[in-house]
C-alpha cells in the first residue's frame, strides 16, 4: 500500500525542470530526475498541466505544418487541448477561491 504521507520534491511537476529543451533544441529527461522514485508520475503531471498542454498543441502544429495529420483533425486535437486547459484554469482558480 502507497505511503499518502510521502512528500514530493519541490520541482514535481515542473515541465522545464523534469523535461527541458536541451542544447540540440530537443526535450529530455536529466539523468538525476530518471534516478527519482517520481519520475514516472512527475512526468505524467507535468504533461497534463498547462505547460504540457502547451507543448501537446506545439506537437499538433509541427504535426500539421510536416503534413501528418489534416485541417480537420488539426483543429479537433487543438480545441480538446483548449478545453482541458480550461478547465484546468477553471479547477486552479476555484481552489484559489476555497
Amino acid at each position: 500500500m502507497a505511503d499518502n504521507t510521502t512528500k514530493l520534491p519541490d520541482c514535481f511537476g515542473n515541465l522545464d525542470t523534469v523535461f527541458p529543451v536541451g542544447s540540440d533544441g530537443l526535450r529530455s529527461s536529466p539523468p538525476e530526475c530518471m534516478k527519482c522514485p517520481f519520475a514516472t508520475s512527475c512526468l505524467k503531471s507535468a504533461m497534463q498541466g498547462p505547460e504540457g498542454l502547451r507543448l501537446q498543441e506545439e506537437k499538433v502544429d509541427q504535426a500539421y505544418s510536416h503534413g501528418l495529420i489534416g485541417r480537420l483533425e488539426r483543429w479537433s486535437r487543438k480545441k480538446l487541448i483548449q478545453q482541458q486547459i480550461e478547465a484546468l484554469a477553471l479547477k486552479t482558480k476555484s481552489k484559489g477561491i476555497s
